[in-house]
């Protein structure tokens, strides 16, 4: 009897354990491939069961690369986001997708994402970037670089899950005014505030910070319509989905208001790749109203160490069903 093809796709060799609980799982075996491409994974196509993770996977797992893996039977992402899967596709194919978006005895102790977030509007409010540039290149002057102080700032929020959650609280131990949109979620806190209309929450935030899925609903939420509404000196933040947003709406957005910021760890599309999209060539020539990093908001030790031992773990659980 073969033993079974587990195709890691995703780095593992620096986390505690993974590995380890990945080659427990009997009658099986495990192909590390960290930087697979379409091409290599097609080559692997009598895999049964594919361990992966958005943050650095250009492959989207679908019918198109999936056609002829007739042996799949699971698809075990350890992130909370499915984007990167077609589950429409695999639920038509048998194929069983394994994430962490309902583990919530693990990712409620994981607040990495929010941290960054917060780290994002401390830079772009306060002109970190830009200011360290400037000293890199010789110069000793304040002047370019007057920021915001927080205490001062009114904070929107769409989104009040666990990550919408972590970020208002920290905000709000910095004095800030909060104020929170989600229709699904209730907010019990003396300070933070809740409102129903999303017009509302443009109309009088100073930032904007991203912290919902993506869905039909929530698809370039962030639009004209929205855009229209917000302060000419708006920053948004988002570390949710670059599809949130809709790029192209908030170049002109950018163009039309020198003061205004975005910063984000996401782009739309990126699991087809980053350097087609719009904000990447933006960035070259106005490098002071954006700020980008590359989907690190989850990528710290701690968090990737849980994240991906309960990830293998549950993976480990269902074949031993």
């Amino acid at each position: 009897m073969h033993n079974k093809k587990i195709l890691v796709i995703t780095p593992i060799a620096h986390l505690d354990n993974v590995k380890d609980i990945l080659l427990s799982i009997p009658e099986t075996e495990v192909k590390y491939l960290p930087n697979c491409d379409e091409v290599e994974l097609k080559k692997n196509s009598d895999t049964y069961a594919i361990f992966t993770n958005p943050n650095k996977s250009t492959i989207f797992l679908g019918e198109k690369n999936l056609s002829s893996f007739d042996k799949l039977e699971f698809i075990c992402t350890a992130s909370t986001g499915t984007v990167h899967i077609d589950k429409g596709y695999c639920k038509k194919k048998g194929i069983t997708v394994i994430s962490l978006t309902e583990e919530r005895n693990v990712i409620n102790k994981i607040p990495s994402t929010a941290e960054h977030a917060f780290a994002l509007m401390l830079s772009s409010i306060r002109n970190i970037n830009s200011a360290n540039k400037s000293v890199r290149e010789g110069k000793w002057d304040y002047e370019s670089f007057i920021g915001r102080q927080l205490k001062s700032l009114t904070i929107g929020v769409i989104g009040f899950g666990r990550l919408g959650t972590f970020f208002s609280n920290y905000c709000d131990a910095f004095g800030a005014k909060v104020i929170v949109y989600d229709p699904y979620k209730s907010v019990n806190h003396p300070r933070i505030l809740q409102t129903d209309s999303l017009e509302t929450l443009a109309s009088l935030s100073d930032v904007v910070s991203l912290h919902v899925h993506v869905t039909d609903e929530t698809n370039k939420m962030i639009n004209k319509n929205f855009l229209k509404l917000c302060k000419e000196s708006l920053l948004i933040v988002n570390t949710s989905r670059g599809e949130i947003v809709d790029e192209l709406e908030l170049i002109n957005f950018l163009k039309k208001n020198k003061n205004a910021k975005y910063s984000t760890d996401v782009l739309s599309s990126e699991i087809h790749g980053t350097q087609s999209n719009p904000l990447i060539e933006f960035i070259k020539t106005n490098e002071e109203q954006i700020l980008i990093t590359p989907h690190i908001g989850g990528m710290t030790i701690e968090a990737q160490n849980m994240a991906f031992s309960h990830s293998a773990n549950l993976l480990k659980k269902a074949f031993s069903k």
